[in-house]
């Protein structure tokens, strides 16, 4: 492998971790304005993983004002050892529909 490939491997490990967090609370629904329930969940292909300890975290479907867009999934480090993806989803509500976080829960 090449020095660069590696260099971009860890930097992607450095954001993943970054972006991932370390939240681990049971987050709070977000209200969104979103009249129709979303669509299906597309079929996603999930590639092999960039390095061991990754995990999956498949795309779902984000109100962006007028319509659902398609947010593709993505491999995240767990926040802590033992941690397991809970996958964020849309649930109905008063009417409409809300947007439930994902998040990191203890096993």
């Amino acid at each position: 492998m090449s020095g660069q490939i590696v260099r971009r491997m860890v930097v992607g490990g450095c954001v993943g971790l970054l972006l991932s967090g370390c939240v681990v609370a049971e987050p709070r629904p977000v209200v969104v304005a979103a009249p129709p329930p979303p669509p299906p969940v597309q079929a996603e292909v999930v590639p092999v993983p960039p390095a061991p300890g990754y995990v999956w975290v498949a795309g779902h479907w984000a109100w962006r004002g007028r319509n659902y867009v398609w947010v593709p999934g993505h491999y995240a480090v767990p926040a802590q050892p033992g941690y397991v993806w809970v996958a964020p989803h849309w649930a109905p509500r008063g009417g409409g529909w809300v947007w439930v976080e994902g998040h990191w829960r203890a096993r």
